[in-house]
């Protein structure tokens, strides 16, 4: 949604569970939307949400150690959120809070979101710039109806 100051992106990142054919396209489809946000944020302040389907840091999921041989978890993955973060934007979540435990889907079969045995794959990314207004980001994990939960952000935009 293009607004006068702003483009939000709700995007669901592919999964890339199914294949190494799928793991190649996922890989693929984060080199080519950090290229076009990379650009576009120099015309237009850049507000990206959504299933990003990588836990970027160990902080980021319950079992760092017992994850990480799995997609979603991976090095290559997470190193595309570093590049991401690195060409100009910022994790709004971490803005506020430094500590794990907090996330945005669990496992249904395992019934992992009462034990918060979770992963932290849902996110809000801002351009550097805009990033001052943000005054609040939040995971609203007490939210039911789905294996993921809302999150939000809570900017100014002057």
């Amino acid at each position: 949604m293009e607004f006068d100051d702003f483009i939000l992106f709700n995007v669901y990142f592919p999964n890339g569970g199914k294949s190494e054919e799928h793991f190649e396209y996922k890989l693929n489809f984060y080199e080519e939307i950090i290229k076009y946000l990379k650009k576009l944020k120099n015309k237009k302040n850049v507000i990206l949400c959504g299933d990003m389907n990588i836990a970027h840091t160990e902080i980021d999921l319950a079992r760092p150690k017992e994850n990480e041989k799995n997609i979603g978890f991976l090095p290559e993955e997470r190193a595309l959120i570093t590049k991401f973060l690195n060409s100009g934007f910022t994790d709004t979540f971490r803005m506020f809070v430094k500590e794990g435990g907090h996330y945005s889907w669990w496992d249904f079969k395992t019934g992992a979101r009462a034990r918060n045995v979770g992963w932290r794959i849902d996110y809000f990314f801002v351009n550097n710039e805009i990033a001052k207004n943000i005054k609040r980001a939040d995971i609203l994990s007490e939210v039911m109806g789905s294996d993921h939960c809302p999150i939000l952000i809570e900017f100014e935009n002057k």
